[in-house]
C-alpha cells in the first residue's frame, strides 16, 4: 500500500528533503489569497515541510492529513504545540474533514500517490465555494549529477520509475484535474546544496530506496558516495531544483 512506502524513512525525509522557496510562499500569500484567516488542508503532509512553512506565514487553521504513522508522528513532534495545527490520520481520498471547511487544499510532493478522480471529489467536498487546490513539486533540473543519480537508482532500486514516480509534470498533464480543464502554473528557482551525508540521505529518503538490511543497501550507499565525490566542491554538491505550483479550482 502507498501508505507504507515511507515507513522507516521519516527522519531522513525531514532532515534531507528540500523546503519551498520564499518566492513561492510570497506568491501564495501575495497573489493567491493565503492569509492568517485561511483554513488550509495539506494533504499527504508527510513530515510537515510545507505545513510548517504555512504555519509560519500565518493561517487560521491547518489540517495536516497524512496516513503514514511514521511520517505523521515526526510532524506532530515538531508542530503539535501550535493550536492552529491538527494532524489527521486519513487518506487523500477520504480525509474525514467537514464539508466546506477549508479555503485551500495543498498537496506538496504527493499528488502522484493519489487516486486522481477520488481526490478531486474529496477536494470539491471539503473546499469552500471558490476554494483552490495547489499541487506543489520540487523537481530536479536536468544536469549531469541528476542524470547519474537516476542511473544509480535504476541499478539498485527495482521500484524506481523516475523521480516523483516518473509522472509527467506539465500544466497539460494536470489539466484534467482542474475546473474547465485548465491548470494555472508558476515556477520558482530553488537551489539546493548538500554535503555528503545530506546527498546520501536525500536519496535514501525516497520511497524506492533500499533500507538498512536490504540486499542492495550497502552497494547503493557506496555508489551514492562515489557520485558525491565526483561532483563535490568544497564539501558540497549543487542539486538544481525548481519549485512548480499547479493551481486552480476543481
Amino acid at each position: 500500500m502507498n501508505e507504507e512506502k515511507f515507513s522507516g524513512k521519516a527522519q531522513l525525509y525531514k532532515a534531507y528533503r528540500p523546503a519551498y522557496p520564499d518566492a513561492a510562499l510570497d506568491f501564495l500569500y501575495g497573489e493567491l489569497g493565503f492569509s492568517s484567516d485561511s483554513a488550509v488542508a495539506d494533504i499527504g503532509a508527510g513530515t510537515g515541510i510545507l505545513t510548517a512553512l504555512l504555519l509560519s506565514r500565518g493561517v487560521r487553521k491547518m489540517y495536516a492529513v497524512e496516513p503514514n504513522a511514521d511520517m505523521r508522528q515526526a510532524m506532530e513532534a515538531a508542530l503539535a504545540h501550535d493550536p492552529r495545527f491538527t494532524a489527521v490520520d486519513a487518506s487523500a481520498e477520504n480525509t474525514g474533514l467537514p464539508a466546506g471547511s477549508v479555503d485551500f487544499v495543498t498537496a506538496a510532493q504527493a499528488f502522484h500517490w493519489f487516486d486522481r478522480a477520488r481526490f478531486r471529489a474529496e477536494c470539491r467536498r471539503i473546499l469552500k465555494p471558490g476554494g483552490q487546490v495547489l499541487l506543489l513539486y520540487n523537481n530536479r533540473v536536468e544536469s549531469p549529477i541528476v542524470s547519474e543519480n537516476a542511473a544509480v537508482n535504476r541499478t539498485y532500486c527495482p521500484d524506481f520509475k523516475g523521480f516523483s514516480g516518473g509522472q509527467t509534470q506539465t500544466p497539460e498533464a494536470f489539466a484534467d484535474f482542474f475546473k474547465d480543464g485548465t491548470a494555472a502554473h508558476r515556477q520558482f528557482q530553488n537551489p539546493f546544496f548538500l554535503d555528503e551525508k545530506g546527498f546520501v540521505g536525500r536519496s535514501l529518503s525516497s520511497s524506492y530506496a533500499p533500507k538498512p538490511g536490504d540486499k542492495a543497501y550497502d552497494a547503493y550507499v557506496a555508489a551514492l558516495r562515489a557520485l558525491f565525490r565526483k561532483y563535490a566542491e568544497n564539501g558540497r554538491v549543487f542539486m538544481p531544483y525548481e519549485t512548480h505550483v499547479y493551481y486552480g479550482e476543481v
